[in-house]
């Protein structure tokens, strides 16, 4: 991330002590509404409806934020498909089996709240600072909201870099049954299927060069299987081959069987 890249901008004066120690987290410079904010390519806005990142210049995509009461992902909890998604199918939700789930790469939380809306329990990792605050700052605000709240209580975030997190449980004899791995994925991004998020994350937050090294993490410590969720025609991790795969139309699951689930 270079110098220009991040700013936190300060939207109402309520706020101002939560920007601040954003401001200071992220080693970043703090602005308001009246500072030319141009300079810098992304900016973590606080306000009082919450956290949002937004990209500057032309054409950038409007903000993003993590938001578990409202939207894509409101409307997938109510009519996505139960058990019967394909993400559902990945990790082994099926008859009275709810597997407890590690998410490594949690971005914003969406597939780990598809999983926690079927009864799994989640343990979320994510380690890039700006991403955190956002997921973290929905959480919260989900947690306020009675229709939500129970579904949101099977996930507990941390912030820290998976690999490291990963292999420091595993040292202390911790697992977990499922492990699930969704890797920011290289790309052109002039092209025009470069999701709106992705845009808007990666200034910030760059590729995983580092998957290989995340997926042996994930195997050592997990018990039943680990799940890495891949870009249809994109190359597997690595060389070692996952047991079965489970394609969609955009997207595609490599399933790395360890035991069965029971």
């Amino acid at each position: 991330m270079t110098e220009n890249t991040l700013a936190v901008l300060l939207t109402d004066p309520s706020c101002t002590e939560r920007a601040e120690a954003l401001a200071a987290e992220m080693s970043c410079p703090l602005l308001t509404a009246a500072e030319e904010t141009d300079r810098f390519e992304v900016l973590l806005q606080v306000g009082l409806d919450g956290l949002s990142l937004q990209a500057t210049g032309k054409k950038a995509p409007g903000a993003i934020k993590a938001d578990f009461l409202a939207g894509a992902t409101a409307h997938r909890r109510k009519f996505g498909g139960g058990k019967g998604q394909m993400i559902a199918k990945a990790v082994g939700v099926k008859g009275g089996v709810r597997p407890q789930v590690l998410d490594v790469t949690a971005g914003l939380g969406k597939d780990a709240f598809v999983l926690a809306t079927l009864g799994c329990d989640m343990t979320l990792v994510e380690r890039a600072p700006v991403i955190h605050a956002l997921l973290k700052d929905g959480l919260e605000r989900a947690a306020e909201d009675w229709d939500v709240a129970e579904i949101v209580d099977r996930m507990q975030l941390h912030h820290a870099n998976s690999i490291e997190w990963m292999q420091a449980q595993h040292a202390a004899g911790e697992s977990y049954q499922v492990v699930y791995v969704d890797p920011m994925f290289p790309h052109n991004d002039k092209s025009a299927l470069v999701k709106k998020e992705m845009r808007v994350f990666r200034p910030v937050v760059g590729d995983d060069t580092d998957a290989e090294q995340l997926l042996e993490a994930a195997i050592a410590i997990a018990e039943n299987r680990v799940v890495v969720k891949r870009p249809r025609k994109a190359p597997t991790i690595g060389d070692r081959a996952p047991s079965f795969q489970l394609e969609g139309k955009s997207s595609r699951y490599d399933i790395y069987t360890l035991k069965k689930l029971v």
